[in-house]
């Protein structure tokens, strides 16, 4: 891999408005956040309302000219389109322009390469470049010819030109072979967790809305947290001890954003799965984000399209020790919220009781008096349940607690007080 400081990118954003009420504005402001995160700088930006995006060149002749002439005044090396380019739109813009031309996709693949750092996380993201290129050969023209650094030569980028179709779609092969024991992997791992009875969490949000920082926060977890895009790529799972004494796996996956490219989806799914197997979802919300109205929308729609449903979700409004934090915050489609700082660790003793909340929800309430020969009961109870009240008489033990469905029929009470009980 070649240092991206070796050769800075100086870009252009270039977006399509398709409708007054388009958001295209805020999506650039993002598309510079995550050219940033590339390694490149922005040097200007062209917005052009159209009905649709032009089918050969993505922007109409007016615009491509403009952007010619910002180009040559900015000394600029490339430009980044909003949208996924077509090859037939990407070869057209390369022989236009002379420069580098990218789209959102390619950057978010780019960055993805250079975060993921489990052997997990290598063969998603490959995978996901490769498809990606594979129709994109003559697309990229000459700007991945040469050696060097900058945005979209990360990864098998470097060797694409010695790559023709057939070897792409041979590597394409070995490399869903290889996710396809991974996503094994994970089911046997899914499956040990039912059998131990451990409730998962999955921590899901917008990408930099502190997913890692609450980790750390509540699991003293030593994952990296830094205020940037998909700061971290690769899932990790911690356990929460809970002061119940109740334990639970918090699950991180990876940060949602806007037009998430459908490549890094499917590539993705195992690893974005996590929710879709999990007892509950936290939503990270970064209030302190002036957009985050939307993208609390684009949580939702990304959880809707993996099949996410039916799950309990509380809703962790984070940043709130931040300057500009929104006070105001509410969330109709979740079951709790709460308003925290997982910086400054306000608000986790609240985040904790709810999430007991929710568990105490998919538990059975059992109230009996066990024989001091049935204690074993009483240690299962503990490692699965929660126990709330345990008094010792001259005729048994009472318990109050919640106890899983799955293990209802195993700790249930069959003592003769239980059985005069019942008759009675």
């Amino acid at each position: 891999m070649i240092d991206l400081k070796e050769e800075k990118e100086r870009i252009i954003l270039v977006g399509v408005s398709v409708s007054d009420q388009d958001d295209t504005e805020k999506s650039l402001d993002e598309l510079a956040e995550l050219a940033a995160a590339a390694g490149a700088e922005t040097a200007g930006r062209i917005i052009q309302s159209r009905e649709q995006a032009h089918p050969a060149t993505y922007i109409g002749k007016g615009k491509l000219k403009e952007l010619k002439d910002l180009i040559w005044e900015t000394y600029a090396t490339g430009i980044i389109c909003d949208d996924e380019l077509s090859p037939a739109q990407m070869g057209n813009l390369q022989d236009e322009l002379e420069v580098k031309v990218m789209d959102r996709t390619l950057v978010i693949l780019d960055i993805f390469a250079s975060r993921a750092s489990t052997s997990e996380g290598k063969i998603q993201v490959e995978l996901a470049q490769l498809k990606y290129r594979q129709s994109r050969l003559t697309g990229f023209g000459k700007s991945l010819s040469r050696l060097g650094g900058g945005i979209g030569t990360r990864g098998p980028g470097e060797k694409k030109l010695e790559m023709d179709r057939r070897l792409i779609k041979g590597r394409i092969a070995q490399l869903n072979r290889e996710l396809r024991d991974v996503k094994r992997h994970r089911e046997v791992t899914r499956e040990q967790r039912s059998r131990n009875q451990v409730p998962v969490a999955a921590v899901v949000g917008y990408t930099n809305a502190g997913k890692s920082t609450l980790l750390n926060a509540l699991t003293g977890a030593d994952i990296l947290a830094e205020d940037k895009l998909f700061a971290t790529l690769d899932p990790t799972t911690r356990e929460l001890k809970l002061p119940s004494k109740q334990s639970v796996l918090l699950t991180d996956t990876v940060g949602f954003i806007r037009k998430l490219p459908h490549h890094l989806i499917e590539a993705f799914r195992s690893t974005l799965e996590e929710a879709k197997y999990a007892d509950m979802i936290l939503h990270v919300v970064d209030t302190a984000n002036p957009q985050m109205d939307e993208q609390m929308h684009i949580v939702y729609e990304t959880l809707r399209s993996l099949g996410v449903k039916d799950k309990p979700v509380i809703t962790v409004f984070n940043k709130q020790d931040k300057e500009g934090a929104q006070q105001t915050v509410r969330d109709f489609q979740a079951d709790y919220t709460v308003r925290i700082s997982a910086k400054t660790t306000e608000g986790l003793d609240e985040l904790k009781e709810m999430i007991e909340a929710v568990l105490r929800g998919q538990k059975v309430l059992i109230e009996q008096l066990y024989s001091y020969k049935e204690a074993a009961k009483i240690q299962l109870i503990r490692k699965y349940g929660e126990l709330t009240a345990e008094e010792y008489r001259e005729d048994g033990i009472y318990v109050s607690a919640y106890v899983p469905v799955s293990i209802y029929d195993k700790v249930r009470s069959v003592s003769l007080g239980d059985s005069l009980n019942n008759a009675l």
